[in-house]
């Protein structure tokens, strides 16, 4: 599984969740995008976002002010 990285730390919404779906068409079926994000409604945004998108959410964590995201591509 191939890792995109998207950084939008200091972006604040929706430019998180814009900026992603934008990186998003560029993964492959079966690959992952990490995004690092402080934006505080980040693990809910993209939980929201992974439904919409037909992605899956491996892993969702805050790491002191980061979020760490990480998407996979279903389909």
């Amino acid at each position: 599984m191939a890792e995109t990285l998207l950084d939008a730390r200091g972006l604040k919404c929706p430019l998180p969740i814009l900026r992603a779906h934008k990186a998003f068409k560029d993964v492959a079926i079966g690959d992952a995008l990490r995004v690092l994000s402080t934006d505080a409604l980040s693990l809910s945004d993209f939980a929201d976002f992974c439904r919409a998108a037909g992605a899956e959410l491996v892993e969702a964590r805050q790491q002191g002010s980061i979020y760490n995201i990480l998407i996979r591509r279903l389909i």
